[in-house]
């Protein structure tokens, strides 16, 4: 088990109770990876680094496994779970549905407002590649997947999307140096054609480079943990 020093956590903004404090951030710092894969969760001490009492950080530390992000394990206690396999597929399995739809849906309904939008973010990411600020890239990618979303116009998919994305930053901050760093180039050069047959209302070709694009993603990534497991 990782045993790195504590992490200084971000002020959090004011929250309504207790447990919502301390379950939004150490959510934030697991998603993170602030507190990474198979890091222990001492109650006693988060208590004290966010000055609560042990019940919030129990109560918090229940919500997270129920959304398997926290373990227990017998006679260590709770740690931060592992990214596993499984949990890999399903990443990229529902993104793979999810963007079919948004992005098909987007591309009949958006605007020339909207392409030189989407435009915008895939020229600021190709500015971050040339410049080799990866993570600077991969927080533009979120924000390009998610615009794509907003484009679409339907809440409830924006909000599975979001949820979705948060799940593969966690995959792309722990696997960062391993596998994100190896496949950038490919996967901004998939970005364009993106971009391209959703200009182009190209339906057919849009779903197959959607296909393409979080395949080949979610390949790189279970190539990589097969050579590097926990």
């Amino acid at each position: 088990m990782s045993e790195a020093p504590a992490p200084s956590f971000a002020k959090p903004v004011r929250f309504r109770t207790k447990q919502e404090l301390v379950y939004r951030t150490l959510r934030d710092a697991i998603m993170r990876c602030e507190l990474p894969p198979g890091r222990r969760l001492v109650i006693d001490e988060l208590a004290r680094q966010l000055e609560v009492s042990a019940i919030p950080v129990r109560e918090a530390l229940h919500i997270l496994q129920s959304e398997g992000l926290v373990t227990n394990i017998p006679h260590v206690g709770a740690t931060v779970s592992p990214i596993s396999r499984e949990a890999t597929v399903e990443v990229f399995s529902l993104m793979e549905g999810l963007e079919i739809v948004a992005s098909r849906t987007a591309a009949q309904r958006m605007t020339t407002q909207d392409a030189d939008g989407l435009s915008e973010i895939v020229a600021q990411m190709d500015t971050a590649l040339g410049a080799g600020r990866h993570h600077d890239w991969a927080d533009l990618n979120t924000r390009f997947h998610i615009a794509i979303s907003k484009v679409a116009a339907m809440p409830m998919l924006l909000n599975m999307t979001e949820r979705v994305m948060a799940r593969w930053d966690r995959l792309r901050r722990y696997y960062f140096n391993g596998v994100l760093v190896h496949r950038v180039e490919l996967a901004q050069e998939e970005h364009r054609g993106l971009l391209r047959a959703m200009r182009d209302k190209d339906l057919p070709a849009l779903e197959r480079m959607v296909k393409q694009h979080n395949q080949g993603a979610l390949l790189a990534y279970s190539e990589y943990q097969k050579g590097h497991p926990e």
